[in-house]
């Protein structure tokens, strides 16, 4: 069973690619954990069927298809399509606009572990990451690489 001396998969998706550096590097460099990063969220549902992930983060808002929408298009086909089936991984969510009624709704869907509001400091990116995957839970807890000082 997986636990927190197990590296952590994550995926990272936002439309703006200044975001998806500063994430992948800070997640990698503090914490036992693969990033795959993409600008694109169809791009990321084709690497989502491909590899496991243990947390997905996603931009709310993003062109033509947001992060609720990838996130339910991604439910659907792991439970009515993957053979073998997988276990969906759990959501955080990012955005500029966490205050919207929409937002705070998805905070109740199941899987749906966050919101990190943006602009975010490096603290908070970590603090949100390791709450969505705790060590209590199967296949949880993240090993940290380095500690902030």
């Amino acid at each position: 069973m997986p636990d927190a001396t197990t590296e952590k998969r994550i995926l990272v998706v936002d439309d703006d690619v200044g975001i998806l550096r500063l994430v992948r590097e800070t997640l990698t460099t503090f914490l036992v954990c693969t990033v795959d990063t993409t600008p694109s969220p169809e791009y990321a549902f084709e690497l989502v069927l491909k590899k496991p992930f243990d947390l997905l983060l996603f931009d709310f808002q993003m062109p033509m298809v947001d992060g609720a929408l990838l996130y339910n298009l991604i439910g659907k086909v792991y439970a009515l399509a993957l053979q073998p089936p997988r276990r969906l991984p759990p959501l955080l969510l990012m955005s500029g606009h966490g205050e919207q009624a929409r937002a705070q709704a998805l905070l109740h869907e199941p899987g749906v572990r966050g919101l990190l509001p943006k602009p975010f400091t490096i603290e908070r990116l970590l603090g949100r990451v390791e709450g969505a995957l705790p060590a209590h839970l199967p296949g949880g807890g993240f090993a940290r690489r380095h500690e902030l000082r």
